[in-house]
């Protein structure tokens, strides 16, 4: 199993991915005249000014919802595993993919809203909506939606649960070992942790996207101060060694080995990974905020990425770097000379060495801290991945009828996160990556032809900034007047408001 998965993650995760995932990034920045840092004390406004509705969801849930899951086990396990296979330079890369990929992200988020719909009172949209409205491909737009329910519902969720199962092994113990038969020999803690969040998640979702919202509005915010603080701390300890981690990270990220390979490809992939620009998840919580205009919502889920990246993951990477907890492998697996600071025997895909970084200066509780931390993380990912697969299932029910289908998603989920608490890391990562790999090849084509196809969102983003610059009181949105089509949410508003 684990042969096949790595063979078909080498073809989805080539260098092209890499490029793509860069070049976009760039592309994106340059035609917005760098949205990311011209805009950015608006995205911090804008988190604050919209209101929850009875159809959608507010500015900061829709944040809260799209932080669930992009901070995630990639925050934690994610760069200790670019540390661990690309070296101390993939953490510059992770760095550049964030900063161009918050351009990305601006432009698959606007796209979400503006061609977002109402559905049983609620607001849905994301890549699927647009691709079939804006490109006017449903065919594309039905193979995006698949792709989506398999990676989100079935893919990804064993990455999170299994990062919280290997957490909760080295912080807590294993107990008795059990021989399961069906799923081999497992540990009583990956066991009890495995039916504890499937029991939890099952309650959430089952509950609908408001009692998701309310729920990561709250967790959100408080697991990442909590944990950034942690790391504050840490590196505040250290202060003295920082000027040498920064040194030892750009000066690790431009060595051939780095640049052709190594860092620049495991900075990027975990990178991607954790702030998923490009990927095409974040549109589906921007479409389902309550704004007044497209470009507001873009704005907000291009600040998500600065927050997932250049804050949480660069806390993780620094704690682990200025303690020493880690190792760099080769090939083959042997850790590097230079590079080896604590057992061989230590899987880089685990969160091993981010509970060795802070068990160093908290014995006895840093480990017990990173598997709670880890906890509330992955879970409110697992949310977030329910949201989006539930979605796509909405979108593709209007053209296939499928009998108790979000019963049967919810249960598939469910049997995935159980599933992936008591597997190996590896396996679990190869099948996430290839969740993730797929989803973005597909998304950031599809919004690269859109460009061409009539630039909808940088559309948006001028006509926001002109009544922004007008000083208006109340901003609108009328997509007939910027000559975009098929916009028919914001059309039908729009005639309603005249």
């Amino acid at each position: 199993m684990q042969q096949i998965v790595d063979t078909i993650n080498g073809f989805v995760w080539s260098a092209p991915l890499v490029y793509l995932c860069l070049g976009a990034g760039l592309v994106f920045s340059i035609l917005t005249r760098f949205v990311q840092v011209r805009l950015f004390r608006e995205m911090i406004r804008l988190l604050f000014v919209s209101k929850e509705s009875e159809r959608g969801i507010s500015s900061f849930q829709a944040l809260a919802v799209s932080l669930s899951g992009r901070v995630g086990t990639g925050n934690i396990a994610g760069v200790a595993a670019a540390i661990g296979f690309g070296g101390p330079g993939a953490i510059f890369w992770m760095w550049i993919v964030a900063f161009l990929g918050s351009a990305t992200a601006y432009i698959e988020s606007a796209l979400g809203q503006i061609y977002k719909e109402e559905e049983e009172g609620e607001y849905r949209g994301g890549p699927a909506f647009y691709i079939e409205k804006a490109m006017g491909s449903k065919a594309y737009a039905w193979v995006f939606a698949v792709t989506t329910i398999i990676a989100t519902g079935l893919l990804l969720p064993g990455v999170q649960s299994n990062a919280i199962g290997n957490a909760a092994d080295l912080a807590f113990g294993n107990g008795t070992m059990l021989d399961t038969g069906v799923f081999g020999t497992i540990s009583a803690t990956k066991l009890v942790t495995a039916v504890v969040v499937v029991s939890i998640l099952g309650f959430i979702i089952f509950g609908g996207v408001k009692r998701i919202a309310h729920f990561t509005q709250v967790v959100v915010p408080f697991m990442a101060l909590g944990y950034v603080v942690v790391a504050i701390g840490i590196v505040l300890m250290n202060l003295s060694a920082l000027p040498g981690i920064l040194g030892l990270i750009v000066d690790n990220a431009f060595t051939l080995e780095a640049v052709t390979g190594g860092a620049v490809f495991w900075g990027v992939k975990r990178g991607i990974f954790s702030n998923e620009a490009g990927q095409g998840t974040g549109p589906h919580a921007a479409a389902a905020s309550e704004v007044d205009h497209p470009a507001q919502q873009g704005l907000v889920q291009a600040f998500s990425v600065y927050v997932d990246t250049l804050l949480v993951c660069t806390a993780t990477a620094f704690m682990i770097l200025i303690t020493q907890s880690y190792n760099v492998v080769d090939g083959n697996g042997d850790p590097l000379a230079g590079f080896h600071f604590v057992d061989a025997a230590i899987d880089p895909n685990t969160p091993t060495f981010t509970q060795l970084a802070v068990e160093s200066a908290m014995p006895g509780l840093g480990k017990p801290f990173v598997a709670i931390a880890l906890f509330f993380f992955a879970f409110t990912t697992l949310l977030a991945y329910y949201y989006i697969a539930e979605t796509n299932v909405a979108y593709l029910r209007r053209f296939f009828k499928v009998p108790y289908e979000l019963v049967i998603l919810k249960l598939a989920l469910m049997a995935s996160v159980f599933y992936g608490a008591i597997r190996t890391a590896s396996l679990a990562w190869g099948l996430g990556e290839i969740g993730v790999g797929l989803m973005a090849w597909l998304n950031i084509i599809a919004i690269l032809i859109l460009f061409f196809m009539g630039r909808p969102a940088l559309k948006a983003l001028a006509d926001y900034e002109s009544q922004r610059k007008a000083g208006v009181k109340r901003y609108s949105f009328d997509p007939d007047k910027l000559g975009i089509k098929n916009a028919d949410f914001w059309r039908q508003r729009k005639l309603n408001s005249d």
